[in-house]
């Protein structure tokens, strides 16, 4: 994680296809978190948006296709490979399966915006030996939405975290003359009160002169 962070600081674009392709084959970088992290790199102008997005596209098809391809090579023993098992199970294999027999190819278009469901998705494509090229097609329409959505995300973000750096500055100052004026407010008030019952002492204290004491 360390090593990924450093390229991600010193070759950023670098940095997002790894995590891309890694977050792809299995290992714990989602795609979503990759791309809302673009995105957030795009708004603070680390890297340019033409790149940025070239990059994380070619990125995207190149992780899906190799889920796709895997799905093909080990067709149903998928659900036993070391690595993979973990992504699907046999019983929903089977429900995807059946989706893709019922919808074809729309399953990719809307199941690739499901979190958690597209992996499995891409993998069964490739075990229902869908045509690679039709598979792609398919895959490269719909990334498109996917990292407009999700890299909007990150660039909207970015750009408040920018508006909201400069709106602390103002706070800050605003915040210190309120507590100025809060202070001198009390000063006063504290003057007034304590004033106040001076001349309450000091009238008690005549009154009680000029009452007469009584005799024994």
């Amino acid at each position: 994680m360390i090593g990924i962070s450093a390229i991600i600081e010193h070759t950023p674009y670098l940095g997002i296809f790894a995590l891309l392709i890694l977050g792809g084959i299995g290992f714990p970088f989602p795609e979503d978190t990759t791309l809302i992290l673009s995105g957030f790199l795009v708004s603070h102008g680390f890297i340019k948006p033409l790149r940025a997005l070239f990059v994380i596209y070619l990125g995207l098809l190149i992780s899906d296709f190799f889920l796709y391809w895997v799905g093909k090579k080990y067709g149903r023993r998928v659900v036993e490979h070391k690595r993979f098992r973990k992504l699907i199970s046999s019983e929903k294999l089977l429900k995807l399966e059946e989706k893709f027999r019922r919808w074809g190819i729309f399953v990719i278009i809307l199941g690739r915006h499901l979190i958690g469901l597209r992996a499995q998705i891409f993998l069964v494509a490739g075990v229902m030996k869908m045509h690679p090229i039709k598979f792609l097609i398919a895959d490269a329409a719909t990334a498109l939405l996917t990292v407009a959505i999700m890299g909007g995300i990150g660039y909207v973000g970015g750009n408040s975290i920018q508006i909201l750096k400069k709106d602390v500055t103002r706070i800050e100052h605003i915040a210190i003359v309120v507590a100025i004026l809060l202070f001198a407010s009390g000063i006063v008030i504290w003057n007034f009160k304590s004033r106040k019952v001076q001349k309450y002492d000091s009238k008690q204290i005549s009154n009680s002169k000029d009452t007469p004491s009584g005799i024994g």
